[in-house]
Formats: structure tokens, sequence, C-alpha cells
């Protein structure tokens, strides 16, 4: 009964703490998809032709181009829309209908994958380029610095403003 007693009086804390324990979750999908997309998008097609599209860079010489695009937006969105279950239902158990929470969430996520998708061309550059990585481990760093980054700016908005 201590546990359940200490997470009841400590509700924002252990929601923190759950909230970075089932964000594996989502984390699991997005290296799963990283390490595919790398495999499919880069080594078996050999999409590493620079792609440019409004503010996604991906010309940098070990950027990956188009196949590191394609990879992280796949990446990205699968591992939001996991999230997005996992954090509504187990974590803040939230009570709002997918019609109230979803379209918030869809902005949020929209933010998170706009700006996941802009940074691991220059991550990807920068370890490739500058560490001597492989494009696998590049990708596997990218997503970590991406991983960060959503969580600094998900559990605020989760908490305060979607559930």
């Amino acid at each position: 009964m201590a546990f359940k007693d200490w997470t009841q009086q400590h509700e924002g804390l252990w929601q923190f703490i759950l909230f970075n324990l089932l964000s594996n979750i989502s984390t699991i999908t997005r290296f799963v998809c990283t390490w595919v997309g790398t495999a499919m998008f880069i080594g078996a097609m050999g999409l590493t032709s620079p792609f440019h599209f409004l503010i996604f860079d991906y010309t940098a010489p070990n950027s990956n181009g188009l196949g590191g695009f394609l990879t992280f937006l796949i990446a990205e969105t699968l591992a939001q829309v996991v999230n997005y279950f996992v954090q509504m239902r187990l974590v803040f158990k939230s009570d709002s209908t997918a019609s109230q929470s979803a379209p918030k969430y869809a902005v949020l996520a929209v933010i998170i994958v706009v700006v996941n998708l802009i940074l691991p061309g220059h991550v990807t550059d920068f370890c490739m380029g500058t560490l001597g990585m492989s494009a696998t481990l590049a990708g596997t760093v990218a997503s970590v610095v991406n991983t960060l980054l959503a969580v600094v700016v998900s559990f605020p908005l989760l908490k305060f403003w979607i559930a």
C-alpha cells in the first residue's frame, strides 16, 4: 500500500516517471523504424540524392538525402501515433474523448515531427562527416536527439493542455 500512497501523494512526479518509462514504447518504435528505413531507403534503394523541400534540408553531404528524410518522416509519424495512445491512456489516464484530445495532440505531433525532420539531417551530417560514424549509428544518434527534444516539449503540453 505504501507505493500506491506515494504515487497518489506525488501524482505529478509519478506521471513524469511513467511518461519517461512508457515513452520508451514510442522510442523503440522510432529506433526500429529508423533502422529499417536506413536499411531500406539508404542501403537497399540508395535514395541518397540531396533533398530540400521548404524547411526540410537534407542536402549536406552526409545527411542521407531523400532516404534520410523519408526514414525520419516515417519513424517520427509512427512514434507519435504510438505515443498518443500510450500517454493518454496509461500515463495521464485522460477521460477526454479522442475528438477533444486528438486535434490538440496532432498540433503537438506536427510541431515535434517538423522539428525532428529539420534536425536529423544536420545531426547525421555532423556525426558522419565530423565524427566519422556509420549511417546507422549516425541515424541512431539523431533519433536520440529527437527523443530528448520530444520529452522536453511534450510532457508539459500533454499534462497541462491535452490530457
